[in-house]
């Protein structure tokens, strides 16, 4: 958001609010003639500090934890009784529990990054990184389910509704296939990625507004600047209550996902 701040604000008559151009960021540094920007490297950073955090949790694991142990237990402990066992199920949950654990706290970090001073981005607000994550999910819980029920019995598993009537079948056939198949991965993409930009951008635009204000607007700046101000530092802790939720509410899904598809009934 700093980066950014500077070119908003105009010095002149005119206030340009911030847009989607923001969420443009320009290569950090090429590798083969492929820039890398700020959210890959985003990417990268909290794979390497979830997966070493629990690498390193895990590493001396002892009958009374010492802190770095009792730490990493509490955010397994977290995922394993808030979703996976709850969602999928005591026979089938503890394969899925280290995917969906990874998830939360990939998902929950690139998502803090938004609010973490010198960093400033949500990296979920570029929208090819949602959907790729969301793709991932996809594979993953259709791979499930096709290898438990095969291919055509996992098609008719997530199309044909239990109890329904053959006259309506075709009818709704086709629905269950957009709404179950198609459509998923896009939803689950969206919720994140909306939710993300919008908070992102509303950041943006109180603190440059305040600052165009003060600046610019003589008495009556003066005193709406500071407002804008205040009313950004409430978006920035509300950013965080959404960061955190969003990161739930994706591996909340995910978890449905997977018990929708390993399901014996629709």
């Amino acid at each position: 958001m700093h980066l950014t701040a500077a070119t908003l604000v105009t010095t002149g008559e005119s206030f340009t609010p911030p847009g989607p151009a923001i969420f443009d960021l320009p290569p950090v540094f090429s590798v083969g003639g492929v820039g890398v920007t700020k959210p890959m490297l985003q990417l990268l950073l909290a794979a390497l500090l979830v997966g070493g955090f629990f690498v390193l949790a895990a590493r001396q694991r002892r009958l009374v934890p010492n802190k770095l142990q009792f730490v990493g237990e509490g955010a397994y402990g977290f995922v394993r009784n808030t979703v996976a066992r709850d969602i999928i199920g005591s026979h089938d949950f503890v394969r899925f529990l280290p995917y969906l654990t990874a998830l939360f706290f990939f998902v929950l970090l690139n998502n803090l990054f938004g609010s973490i001073p010198f960093i400033e981005f949500p990296t979920f607000s570029r929208a090819g990184m949602a959907y790729a994550l969301a793709g991932l999910s996809w594979v993953i819980y259709n791979a499930i389910g096709i290898q438990k029920h095969g291919f055509l019995g996992y098609l008719k598993l997530q199309t044909v509704p239990a109890g329904v009537s053959k006259a309506i079948l075709p009818l709704l056939i086709p629905l269950e296939f957009f709404s179950n198949i198609l459509v998923r991965p896009v939803t689950l993409a969206l919720r994140l990625f909306a939710n993300m930009f919008a908070g992102h951008i509303l950041l943006v635009l109180f603190s440059t507004g305040g600052l165009y204000l003060l600046e610019n607007q003589g008495v009556i700046g003066a005193i709406a600047g500071p407002l804008a101000w205040v009313l950004a530092i409430a978006v920035a802790f509300l950013e965080i209550l959404v960061q955190v939720l969003q990161a739930y509410v994706f591996v909340l899904l995910n978890a449905m996902y997977i018990s929708g598809a390993l399901a014996d009934e629709h």
